[in-house]
Formats: structure tokens, C-alpha cells, sequence
């Protein structure tokens, strides 16, 4: 019986304003160890959260918890930033995703026109902790298409793959532009056969741009002046300009000098790619102030020019001076062990500052983020991961992942733990089914 005189539409308004305001209750991560990244780590902290943002951090005794918070005991545990993979094919991308196979220079193509927001790869992800990635097209072309960064925002359920997007001040999905050099692109007309012939059609297109936008200025906004649109010549005129980062695949120590030669005369922002080789020529991507994103393997192939891959290549890089990320690649390395990339780099030398730092701080600077996400700083986005133990070990497990302040993993969500641990079901982008689950319950039907 509801109270005399209240409406049916009343009453529930009464009711479902106090849900509402306990949905936006602060809430305070008690006791755990922080791993802030750009400052010390805390033995016993707190992690404030409100509004999607980190409100406060720091030692218990001395951060001031809203009364009308919700304390949240994570004792024994440890928080970091959410990890930040800054190459990535999860999605449906694959190696096929953008353009690959059809011609060269493709820089006017979208990978995230090829995305399939339900991918079992996104929840692989953050089962791993990872919060962001700069989804990729393949590395078969000079120049395959435009990549996009998006947070993995997948509570509630989205529909479609704007609702990944990271946007910029004018509401445009923000991106970078893939390039590739080495023996990818290495195949036959019309494709280059050899690397000078490489760098000669990625030139020869650059300086198109340049003459395409020469003639965009002279033409002072007067339309019948401009020349017709051209979409691959645009996003490169983005390049240069620094509006689009240059994200360059390359390996071999000739193909990264090449890269750097090409990026100084087109001034165009870059970040070198796995640079099998960069411990080679460290001292020369230094002096370029060019960062690099490592990928780091346990299992030495795939291609000849990888070949001379080193453990060590985070440390000799960290020693010159160049700031270090690694990406997962995935599926080179699976998103749900991404943290071993870190560990096995300390293991070769690296820092242990420096090693989580590339998981997190170092690739938010390198997408041009760092003002928003990759360390646990009071205004940034509420983008972090509880785990068991020291994000270095082989045996810490991901416990709880968020982005935005909601959670988006509980590995002690049944659900959830499939995609953490593997097994039937857990590879397929529906739900899974006559395996472990009540198909009315993974639905919302309950029993």
C-alpha cells in the first residue's frame, strides 16, 4: 500500500532519489598498497572516488575521507593505474582490420569502422588490468590508416564502439596514424619490393600533403579555389601537423634510422614500435627525443627481422634517456598477462620505477592522455586495478579492474573468471553456452 495521496509517478521519483544519490556516493579503497607511479608508493593508503575521478590519494591518517563515503577494505591488496597498451589489434582488427592487402599507403582508412565492440578481446583486457589501448590497423602497408584510442567501458553493456571512443575538445575521436616499414610491406607491385623503394612512396606521398595543404592555404576559404577533398592526403597534412601521432611498426636498426630521417623532415610526431634493434641505435633515438614502445617476448621468431630481439632493450633505451612503453600486441602477447612484459624487463635490467611507469604513465604521454589517465593523480579519470599482490610477479592476479570509477572485471564474477582463466566459451564473442552458465541468468533472466 503506498502512502495516501502520493501518485504512482511521485512515489517513484521519492523512491529512486535516494538510490540515485547512493550511485554517486564517494567511495574510499582503505589499506591497500598504492602504486601511484608519478610519486612514491604507499604502504597503507587510501583512493578516494567521486564523479568518475580521483578526488584524493595518499597515507591513511592523512587523507580526508568524505563522511558520506563508502569504505571499500582492500587490505593486503595493491592499486595501480589502469595499464595502458599503446599498440593493440583487440576488436576484430586482426592484421586485416584497416586495409591490409590492398594497396600500399592507405592513410585515409579508419580501423575503428572495422571494430566489433562485443570482441571477447575487450574483456580478456581488462581481466589483465588494462583500462586503455590505441587499437591498431595491421602493419602489412607503409602507411595502413588511422588508429583510435579508446577505454574500455564496458559496464553498461555498449552498443556500439563510440561509446570506447577517448574524444578531444571538439568531440572527435582521438587517434594516431599507423605506419610500417621492414619486411611487412616488403611484397609484390604494388607493394614496394625493397626498403628504399619503401621510403621513396611513403616521401613521395608526404610531399604530396604538403602541396594539398599549400593549396588549401592559398585558396583562403574561397570554395571554388580549394582542391578536390582527399581523405588519405588529409590525414597525413594531421601528421604533420601534430594533430595525429605516428605510430611506425619497425624493427631492424637501418629501418628505425630511416623512420627517424623521415619523421625529421616531414615533422611529424612519432613513436617507434617494437624496435627489435633499438638497443642498437638507443644513443640515436635519444638524441630524436623519440619515444618507443616496446614489445617484449619470451619466444624468440616469427620473423627473421626480429631476429636480435634483447630482454634488455627497455633497460639500454631507459639508460640513454628515451622514454619507454610497452604494448602487448595482442595477440603477440595476450592483454591478460601484459604485467609479464614489465616483469621480464626488470628481470634484463630496467628500473622497477621505470618498468611500471611503461605500462601506464609512460603510454598515456605517448597518446598525447597523460593529462588524463596513467598514474593515480587527484583530477584524473578513475582508471585503476586491484590486485592480489606485486604487479611484477608471475602469480599476482587481477582482482577488480575500473575505468571511470565503474567497475568493468571482478574476477569473482563467475563470468568475469571464465574470461580471466581461459576454457570453453571464453574465446567466442557470444555468451557462453552448455558449459558452465544458466543462458537465462547471462541474459538478466535470472531462475
Amino acid at each position: 500500500m503506498r502512502p495516501h495521496g502520493l501518485s504512482p509517478l511521485i512515489l517513484f521519483l521519492a523512491l529512486a532519489v535516494p538510490a540515485a544519490a547512493a550511485d554517486e556516493r564517494p567511495r574510499a579503497f582503505v589499506g591497500a598498497r598504492l602504486i601511484p607511479i608519478d610519486g612514491e608508493e604507499i604502504e597503507k593508503g587510501v583512493l578516494v572516488v567521486e564523479g568518475g575521478k580521483i578526488a584524493a590519494v595518499g597515507a591513511e591518517g592523512e587523507v580526508d575521507i568524505p563522511a558520506d563515503a563508502e569504505k571499500i577494505d582492500v587490505e593486503g591488496k595493491v592499486i595501480m593505474p589502469g595499464l595502458i597498451c599503446t599498440h593493440s589489434h583487440i576488436g576484430g582488427s586482426g592484421s586485416l582490420g584497416g586495409a591490409d592487402g590492398s594497396g600500399p599507403i592507405q592513410p585515409g582508412v579508419r580501423i575503428y569502422d572495422s571494430l566489433d565492440v562485443h570482441d571477447s578481446g575487450f574483456k580478456r583486457a581488462v581481466a589483465g588490468g588494462l583500462t586503455t589501448l590505441n587499437i591498431m590497423p595491421g602493419s602489412g602497408h607503409l602507411i595502413s590508416g588511422q588508429t583510435v584510442y579508446v577505454k574500455l567501458r564496458l559496464e553498461p553493456k555498449p552498443a556500439k564502439i563510440e561509446a570506447f571512443f577517448i574524444r578531444g575538445d571538439n568531440d572527435k575521436p582521438l587517434g594516431g596514424l599507423k605506419m610500417a616499414n621492414g619486411t611487412n610491406s616488403m611484397r609484390d607491385p604494388p607493394f614496394p619490393g625493397t626498403r628504399g623503394k619503401s621510403a621513396y612512396l611513403v616521401r613521395e606521398q608526404y610531399i604530396k600533403a604538403r602541396e594539398y595543404h599549400d593549396k588549401i592555404v592559398r585558396a583562403e576559404g574561397d570554395a571554388a579555389k580549394m582542391p578536390p577533398r582527399d581523405l588519405n592526403l588529409e590525414a597525413l597534412v594531421e601528421a604533420m601537423q601534430g594533430k595525429r601521432i605516428v605510430h611506425h611498426h619497425t624493427h631492424r636498426h637501418d629501418d628505425i634510422m630511416t623512420v627517424l630521417r623521415l619523421s625529421k623532415e616531414f615533422q611529424f610526431p612519432v613513436v617507434l614500435h617494437h624496435v627489435s634493434d633499438g638497443w642498437k641505435v638507443a644513443d640515436e633515438i635519444a638524441d630524436a627525443k623519440a619515444p618507443c614502445s616496446v614489445i617484449v617476448i619470451d619466444s624468440p621468431g616469427g620473423k627473421l627481422e626480429a631476429r636480435y630481439c634483447r630482454f634488455e632493450t627497455g633497460a639500454i633505451l631507459e639508460e640513454a634517456g628515451v622514454n619507454v612503453a610497452f604494448h602487448t600486441d595482442d595477440w603477440i602477447t595476450d592483454s591478460r598477462v601484459f604485467r609479464r612484459s614489465a616483469a621480464l624487463a626488470v628481470r634484463a635490467g630496467m628500473s622497477r620505477a621505470g618498468a611500471l611507469r611503461a605500462l601506464t604513465l609512460a603510454g598515456a604521454e605517448m597518446l598525447d592522455l597523460d593529462d588524463r589517465i596513467g598514474s593515480l593523480t587527484v583530477g584524473k579519470d578513475a582508471d585503476f586495478a586491484v590486485l592480489e599482490g606485486d604487479p611484477l610477479s608471475v602469480y599476482c592476479k587481477t582482482l577488480e579492474t575500473y575505468v571511470d570509477g565503474t567497475k568493468v572485471f571482478d574476477r569473482s564474477d563467475p563470468k568475469d573468471y571464465l574470461y580471466a582463466v581461459g576454457g570453453y566459451g571464453a574465446g567466442h564473442d557470444q555468451y557462453p553456452y552448455m558449459c558452465c552458465f544458466d543462458d537465462a541468468q547471462l541474459l538478466g533472466g535470472g531462475k
